[in-house]
């Protein structure tokens, strides 16, 4: 089973912090023989620097600008999936480029199901010393919209276990002909 090779060359995962994108992308990737990407892995090693330093010292601006670029360069890969931060969305230049250059899969979950897998995250800086509710709440009001209009298909993540959660996904991606199923 691969991606229909002939229309589109990469998978993109988009959605909230918290839902699993990471694990559902290392899944899936290997399920559809493409090599999985994180990108604020990449933004890590490019800046030699972990996310919460580069908040620190460069603020959510220079964040955004350096997660911009890797968008960019790894969006153009072919056999890739790639798991992007959950504000990549806010760009519209990225929310161009996950759109033109493959299938964009947004996983969502709940706001109770966010709350709990990023209570003893201290790696985000956007949920440090603040609310979390409040600022997950204003998040997805905000962000939702930005993530349905890159989407090619949704998948609810809720309290569902990684594997169903990737078999959902192909059975959605099959249904739009995104994949093919090579015996």
């Amino acid at each position: 089973m691969r991606l229909n090779s002939s229309i589109y060359k990469s998978l993109f995962l988009v959605g909230p912090m918290g839902v699993g994108k990471t694990t559902v992308g290392k899944l899936l990737a290997r399920e559809l023989s493409l090599k999985f990407i994180d990108s604020d892995q990449e933004i890590e090693i490019r800046a030699g620097a972990d996310i919460s330093w580069i908040f620190d010292v460069e603020g959510e601006p220079g964040f955004r600008e350096r997660e911009t670029k890797v968008i960019d360069t790894l969006t153009q890969l072919p056999d890739v999936l790639v798991s992007t931060g959950g504000g990549c969305i806010l760009s519209e230049n990225n929310r161009a480029v996950l759109k033109s250059r493959g299938v964009v899969v947004f996983l969502d979950t709940s706001l109770d199901i966010q709350e709990v897998r990023t209570k003893k995250d201290q790696k985000r800086p956007l949920l440090r010393g603040v609310d979390r509710r409040a600022v997950l709440t204003e998040m997805k009001a905000f962000r939702d919209p930005l993530y349905h209009e890159v989407a090619d298909i949704k998948v609810f993540v809720g309290e569902s276990s990684s594997k169903r959660v990737v078999a959902s996904i192909i059975d959605k991606l099959k249904v739009q002909n995104f994949i093919e199923d090579k015996e």
